[in-house]
């Protein structure tokens, strides 16, 4: 196992370890994991490289990685989604499904579905977020979370429902963008 770099997927896997972005500065969503917690990951991570390498699709590295990853104090759901997300995107392996983690999970309860599951399939989403990526999903459902409202009566706030723009709420069927 090559770990000096010059191996590209040692290369992901420590950069991914890290959380460290294109800036070679750890991602902010991710800055109160503490140290030590990432670096017993980061110890622990380079061992897998045989058994990630050979990971023919997402949740196979997803569950891997959350397995070796389950006893490190600090380390939630999110980092660990996060590390398989970019060590994937090296691999060519990306999700299928929507992996919930704290903030996702906000955005899946406000939108009615059930939270309690790892991962949501696609097809249980909204039209809306069908059209997009699993991945760009939970970027939409963590980010957005506090936007999306409960359905009540039939009708759902609107995604855009903030003071600003001043938005209606919109029947299910009528959901647009707000202009």
């Amino acid at each position: 196992m090559i770990i000096d770099g010059s191996d590209p997927l040692a290369a992901a896997m420590r950069t991914a370890a890290l959380a460290l972005n294109s800036q070679q500065k750890r991602y902010s969503h991710q800055r109160r994991i503490k140290r030590a917690a990432i670096q017993h990951s980061r110890a622990i991570l380079p061992h897998l490289e045989g058994p990630i390498s050979k990971c023919a699709d997402f949740s196979s590295l997803f569950k891997l990685i959350k397995d070796e990853l389950v006893d490190v104090t600090g380390i939630g759901e999110l980092y660990v989604y996060d590390t398989a997300l970019r060590i994937g995107a090296k691999l060519g392996v990306f999700p299928e499904k929507v992996y919930l983690h704290a903030g996702t999970r906000i955005g899946v309860r406000n939108l009615g579905l059930d939270a309690r599951r790892t991962a949501l399939r696609m097809a249980s989403l909204p039209r809306a977020l069908r059209r997009l990526k699993p991945h760009e999903v939970e970027d939409k459902l963590c980010i957005f979370k506090d936007r999306f409202g409960a359905t009540v009566h039939g009708v759902r706030r609107s995604w855009c429902d903030d003071a600003r723009t001043k938005c209606e709420i919109l029947p299910v069927r009528a959901r647009t963008a707000c202009g």
